[in-house]
């Protein structure tokens, strides 16, 4: 008789309604952003011809710009409940090797033992709970909301911001946060979608951020310092869990597709337009 299948809970209920946001608000504001940002190409027409207008897409914009601000703001509050929870100083906290998000000299490391691996002159790299990849997408996030945000501010209030900075600054805020986006979209869409969902071992998807749990064997094969911890730590078994239901799974794969396409479709159409019609 086969031996049933274990699960381990990678994502608690919180983060992965964080993701969401992050999916729902990311993809509004790439979607109603680059049809702006392109609006004399016929896509971007028919963009706005299905929302009711690029007056809607502007709406849009600016409601999922507040989406992007609250889960932002929500994150915070996730990492301060975990380091509350750790019981361990800040800096402690934040440098930890085995649960940190913010990339460490082992990131260097298991960035050039991929390399090797992928060009066959070494071993499959020894990854831990997050990968250097998953840091700098997590990063960026930071670096987005900074960037991006404080200029789409400028944008939306302007009358408010030219009382303290010179009206010029507009025009520079324009470009910074048109360039930035379009840097973001790009990376999200082919680096991001690549790296998580359209490699050969998750493709077509990885519904883990839906589901929140993992196979056992495919945490150890993937992140098998994070297991080889768990284990020393005798952690293993409080995060052993059912798997998802049948229902949910489904689910999850439907609507992580739908923004998949969503994506696919409008850096395709990005690229077209920045290889056809504007060079």
């Amino acid at each position: 008789m086969e031996a049933r299948q274990e699960y381990v809970q990678r994502f608690g209920i919180f983060p992965r309604i964080l993701h969401f946001l992050v999916i729902i608000s990311f993809l509004t504001l790439a979607v109603t952003g680059m049809s702006l940002k392109f609006a004399a190409q016929p896509w971007a027409e028919i963009v706005a011809d299905v929302f009711g207008s690029f007056r809607v897409l502007g709406v849009l914009h600016r409601i999922c710009a507040v989406i992007t601000f609250i889960y932002f703001t929500l994150n915070l509050f996730l990492v301060y409940q975990n380091w509350i929870k750790s019981g361990k100083g800040l800096v402690e906290f934040l440098l930890d090797k085995d649960t940190t998000l913010i990339p460490l000299p082992q990131d260097a490391k298991d960035l050039v033992d991929t390399f090797k691996w992928f060009f066959g002159v070494g071993p499959q790299p020894r990854y831990g709970r997050w990968t250097y990849w998953e840091k700098f997408d997590y990063m960026a996030v930071f670096w987005g909301v900074a960037v991006i945000g404080s200029t789409g501010l400028c944008l939306w209030f302007p009358e408010q911001f030219t009382r303290v900075i010179p009206g010029y600054w507009l025009n520079i805020a324009t470009i910074i946060h048109s360039d930035e986006a379009l840097l973001a979209s790009g990376f999200i869409f082919t680096i991001h979608f690549f790296n998580t969902h359209l490699r050969p071992e998750k493709f077509p998807m990885d519904p883990v951020i839906f589901t929140g749990v993992i196979p056992l064997d495919e945490l150890i094969h993937e992140r098998p310092r994070e297991y080889e911890k768990l284990v020393a730590d005798g952690k293993l078994e409080e995060i052993k869990c059912d798997p998802p239901p049948r229902w949910f799974v489904i689910v999850a794969h439907l609507f992580g597709l739908t923004a998949l396409a969503i994506g696919l479709s409008l850096i395709i159409a990005i690229i077209y337009t920045m290889l056809f019609v504007y060079i």
